[in-house]
């Protein structure tokens, strides 16, 4: 009996004792990593309050966003997770076309295209700037690669390969969408980082030259030669570690030339501020909407697909493309649902959409634009 004792109180120990390492590993890994980013100061928190989205230390939402799950919803989300999701992963590679990089060195200035990279990743070439939205280019959206899901596919091209780069806008601080190991391998072939208010503090941690950053805040704009920038509003949160939530802005991103308007709506739940854009910058020829990674559980933050669709004709878009879905699992949905609800709504609402392969360009204008359902055939695979 002493010796079941002797042996419980061992395995007691081992138990706290990794227990505490595992915490303290923890905490190493949050207090020293270059990943979570930075911390705004004191001047900058004054600066912020200036701004009609931040309210007691904290940026906030146009309208009331509860984010907190009961305790029945996290019951519920727990089971699910550990019962799992059917076709979660698609069963085979996604299709990829190549991106030639000479080729986007050598566009002429006035063709207006877009590659989508995967997820919420697109090249836009615009009056001769190449522009990269939320070039989150990693394998995994996390803070270290055994934490995260794998990227579905190969990308079109890799951040090596990428030409010189003009401008990069970010629409917030998510893993998914600011990523430390991309902004390491871009930072020296890009000219100037566009970030909502907070974010640039992440940049400048990663050693981007502070004259390349640009903070902004809701409705702010910038005319930058043949283009502008209009920095709007989205429906979402922010935080990279335990205690910074919404310590940064997230937004949405209208980039305007003589000839295109065009609408990237990052991260957001449905809300009123879709027809507020398009009532002050609309119609839009090409609108990229989110559309995947949602739940009922946090549809405050994440358009359900339906709901996306709605969005884009709130703006006013000529034509809408699908982004924020077919190359991570960070959510409940099989991989291929958000596509073919979104298409269908579309379809039920006659709103015209685009729905290219990872790589696949679209030139603007045009008539002729991608609208294969590609992902049946993987599907069926």
């Amino acid at each position: 009996m002493r010796l079941l004792n002797k042996v419980f109180k061992m395995l007691g120990v081992v138990l706290i004792g990794s227990i505490l390492l595992v915490v303290i590993v923890g905490l190493l890994f949050i207090n020293l990593s270059p990943v979570f980013g930075g911390k705004p100061d004191a001047g900058q928190k004054v600066k912020y309050a200036a701004s009609s989205q931040y309210t007691e230390g904290k940026f906030v939402n146009q309208i009331e966003t509860k984010m907190n799950m009961g305790f029945t919803d996290y019951i519920g989300l727990i089971g699910d997770y550990i019962k799992g999701t059917p076709n979660a992963q698609p069963p085979a590679e996604l299709p990829v076309q190549a991106v030639d990089s000479a080729k986007i060195a050598d566009r002429a200035e006035h063709i207006t295209q877009i590659t989508w990279l995967g997820h919420s990743a697109l090249l836009l070439e615009m009056e001769g700037k190449n522009i990269l939205l939320d070039p989150m280019l990693s394998d995994t959206p996390s803070p270290h690669p055994l934490l995260g899901s794998k990227r579905f596919s190969p990308l079109p091209i890799t951040l090596e390969s990428l030409p010189h780069i003009d401008m990069v806008l970010i629409s917030h601080d998510h893993y998914d969408h600011l990523d430390y190991e991309s902004v390491q391998k871009l930072k020296d072939k890009v000219d100037h980082f566009y970030t909502p208010l907070g974010v640039g503090n992440h940049l400048k941690t990663w050693g981007v030259a502070e004259e390349k950053i640009h903070e902004m805040d809701w409705w702010d704009e910038v005319q930058l030669a043949d283009l502008k920038l209009v920095c709007t509003p989205a429906r979402h949160f922010s935080g990279r570690g335990i205690f910074d939530r919404d310590n940064t802005l997230w937004a949405s991103w209208i980039i305007q030339s003589a000839r295109e308007n065009i609408y990237f709506s990052g991260d957001s739940g449905y809300g009123p501020h879709f027809k507020e854009i398009g009532e002050k910058y609309g119609p839009f020829d090409f609108a990229m909407v989110e559309c995947g990674q949602y739940d009922p559980r946090w549809e405050a933050i994440h358009m359900m697909p339906e709901q996306s669709v709605q969005a884009a004709l709130d703006v006013k878009a000529s034509l809408m493309m699908p982004i924020h879905w077919g190359s991570f699992v960070l959510s409940l949905h099989s991989w291929d649902d958000s596509i073919k609800r979104v298409s269908a709504e579309a379809k039920r609402l006659n709103q015209p959409i685009t729905t290219p392969q990872l790589g696949e360009a679209i030139q603007l204008p045009t008539q002729n634009y991608p609208d294969s359902y590609w992902w049946k055939l993987i599907s069926k695979n």
